[in-house]
């Protein structure tokens, strides 16, 4: 199963049990920017303890290897858990949509987009996924992300509010990251 079919099987999975879901991550800065490869699939999901078994038992054992534990762990958590391909090797990961602040705010502003021919899909706002990258980088310092925002403001840069990216940015605690990608593409 190559990542992109992956990718498909699970939005029709997750349409069909009525979970709000949104592309985050690597595919969504692509969807908004410039393309790279990745390893895995980042997607934010609102569930709750009762949606957990109805959601690991859409994915067949004999195709998949997802945990119920760690399901519940992350919900219970607002943390994330893998589901895996391991014939392919490629993974998705859920990550549990956050109830307040920011993170709830992702949902509501998700954008439905076609990423290829025949694949319609729900994607964090580029706002938010320029937000989301700047705490990516401030947690680990990968300049991926810094790359992957610089793309997305070179590709959809008339389109972002930059506003609202700067307001969360400075309630998140990562202005001056903000401020240097704005110096590197203004600049």
């Amino acid at each position: 199963m190559e990542q992109e079919e992956l990718l498909k099987r699970v939005i029709e999975v997750l349409e069909s049990l009525g979970v709000a879901h949104m592309i985050v991550g690597s595919y969504a800065s692509g969807a908004w920017g410039e393309p790279r490869f990745t390893y895995d699939i980042d997607i934010v999901i609102a569930i709750g303890p009762g949606d957990v078994n109805r959601l690991v038992s859409a994915f067949p054992q004999s195709d998949f290897y997802v945990s119920a534990e760690a399901a519940r762990a992350a919900v219970a958590s607002h943390g994330q858990f893998n589901l895996i391909h391991p014939e392919s090797g490629h993974k998705v990961d859920f990550m549990i949509a956050p109830a307040t602040g920011w993170g709830a705010q992702q949902l509501a502003r998700r954008r439905l987009l076609e990423l290829r021919p025949g694949l319609r899909a729900w994607v964090a706002a580029p706002e938010d996924v320029i937000i989301s990258k700047m705490l990516y980088y401030r947690e680990g310092g990968s300049e991926k992300h810094l790359r992957d925002i610089t793309g997305m403001l070179k590709v959809s840069g008339a389109g972002v509010d930059r506003e609202y990216v700067s307001k969360w940015a400075t309630a998140l605690g990562v202005d001056d990251v903000w401020q240097a990608v704005l110096a590197r593409t203004d600049g």
